[in-house]
Order: C-alpha cells, then structure tokens, then sequence
C-alpha cells in the first residue's frame, strides 16, 4: 500500500512539474488586472462538474485576495444568472477537454449580452473550440488521470488547481496586496488573526 501511494504522489507531482510555462500566464495577468482593477469589473468563474468546483474554488480565494470574483454556474447562466455578468468582466472558464457544451454555450451567451468579453480559459487540449474563443489559453499538460479506470478527474483537476493558484499569487504582486489588505476581507478565523497580527507588526516596523 505504502508503495502504490508513493507512486500515486509521484504522478500527481510529475504532472504538476510538467505544466507548460508560457508567455499566456502574462497575458492572462494582463487581462484580469486591466479589466478588474483599472476598469472596475470582476473575475467570472464557470466550469461544469468537477471543474465547476476547481472555479468556484479559484473564485473565492481570487476574492479573498483583492480581486473581485464570481463562480456563475454554466447550466445556471442558461435560467437567468447570466445576469451577473458585466461590461468590463472577465471570464475564466474551467475545461478539461474544452468541448464541454454548458461552457461553450456560456461564451455565447456572454458574448450576446456584452460583445468581446475578454476569455482566459484553462484546458487540457489547447485545440479545442473553447481554446480558439479564449484571449489567452492556460494548458494543463493532459496529464494521465490517476484514477484506476483513467476516467475520474483527478490529476486533471489537480494542475487546474495549481494553475489557479498561480494566477492568484501573481496578480497579488501585481496589485501590490498587503497583509492590512488581507486582514480587510478575512475578519474570523485563524487567518484573520495572523494577517492582523502580521499587519501590526509590519506596521510598528515602520
């Protein structure tokens, strides 16, 4: 047991080492910053499934962390929720295959009620319909699932999670957030405290 779970870490590590690094990781930065934090718009999040989850996950810490974001549901979007969406948003879509119909659907749709929202998608085949509507297309690297049956998201959605994360950490340099800024959005918890406690001291340093 030792040894398969040995092996299972490994893949997932390997997959996350084998992420392309390219000049889109730039761009997308460029695109939410100039939307979200010069024009005043927001991040929307969407994917479906169990890529839905890795969005709305994306979308929160995007929040938490100085820039204005949404998960908006793809099936959703169809019965109303569109509204949500703004002139100056931007739209981060969530695809493993970039075929999924519910997200290829919601770039039409967007598209209808405001015309060139700016796309930043995350996908694991940069061909695919959705990666030729997007602005700027992040690659997973198709990592092999390590699911036993080579179906169940798994490695999959875990390169779209450290993808995500990286898009945070970069716009947050880029913005300049602090720790008093942190200490703004997260008041309860564990975190609340240490971001103030960590905000003070940087403060009584100066």
């Amino acid at each position: 047991m030792k040894e398969e779970v040995i092996k299972l870490i490994k893949q997932e590590a390997d997959a996350i080492a084998n992420i392309p690094v390219t000049d889109q990781y730039e761009e997308a930065i460029r695109i939410i910053e100039k939307c979200v934090h010069q024009k005043q718009g927001k991040l929307v999040a969407s994917g479906m499934g169990k890529a839905g989850q890795i969005a709305l996950n994306i979308a929160t810490t995007f929040s938490s962390t100085g820039t204005p974001a949404v998960f908006l549901h793809p099936s959703d979007a169809q019965h109303g929720d569109l509204g949500v969406v703004q002139p100056n948003d931007v739209l981060l879509l969530i695809s493993n295959s970039g075929k999924t119909r519910e997200i290829v659907e919601l770039v039409n749709l967007a598209d209808n009620l405001y015309e060139n929202i700016p796309i930043v998608v995350i996908t694991g085949n940069p061909d695919s319909e959705l990666a030729q509507l997007a602005d700027a297309v992040l690659f997973t690297g198709n990592p092999d699932e390590v699911c036993a049956l080579g179906l169940t998201p798994s490695t999959s959605t875990t390169t779209m999670t450290v993808i995500g994360d990286i898009l945070v950490v970069l716009l947050m340099k880029k913005i300049g957030f602090t720790n008093e800024d942190y200490a703004k959005r997260h008041h309860g918890g564990y975190l609340g405290d240490k971001s103030r406690t960590q905000a003070r001291l940087l403060q009584n340093k100066k």
